[in-house]
């Protein structure tokens, strides 16, 4: 991510991540060999949520019993996959765990992540109980 504001706000949601759980971000280059330098980074037993506009739309506490039921059910890792400017190769989509949007409009992945990003740390508040999700 080149822009540093943005750079420096994704960042910051991961620092708040990690209070929680590892987490890693993993760029691939977006060129014709992406599906496979996708599948090479995906972890073996990982569940996979592919970041999709046509994905299950789901609120705050409903993407938080998503990420708890990863967490506490020994799946291991959680993976999500955002595609470039050409979206995630069709095979990658289809064979994900989970299909997931963050609302109908697209969005560029800069932003995505930081969407995304947000989430996860809104949903990691809320399975242990936390205000932050009551704050805004």
């Amino acid at each position: 991510m080149k822009e540093r504001a943005a750079r420096e706000l994704l960042d910051e949601y991961l620092a708040r991540i990690r209070r929680y759980a590892p987490c890693d971000e993993v760029e691939v280059r977006d060129d014709d060999r992406i599906e496979a330098a996708f599948t090479r980074a995906i972890p073996s037993r990982a569940t996979t949520v592919a970041l999709e506009v046509g994905g299950d739309a789901l609120s705050s506490e409903r993407f938080a019993a998503l990420v708890g039921r990863v967490r506490d059910g020994g799946a291991g890792a959680l993976v999500f996959l955002i595609g470039g400017a050409y979206g995630l190769p069709a095979k990658l989509s289809r064979e994900a765990s989970h299909r997931l949007s963050l609302g109908p409009m697209t969005l560029p992945h800069r932003l995505a992540r930081i969407v995304l990003a947000e989430q996860l740390y809104r949903a990691f508040t809320i399975l242990a109980g936390e205000p932050y999700h009551h704050s805004g």
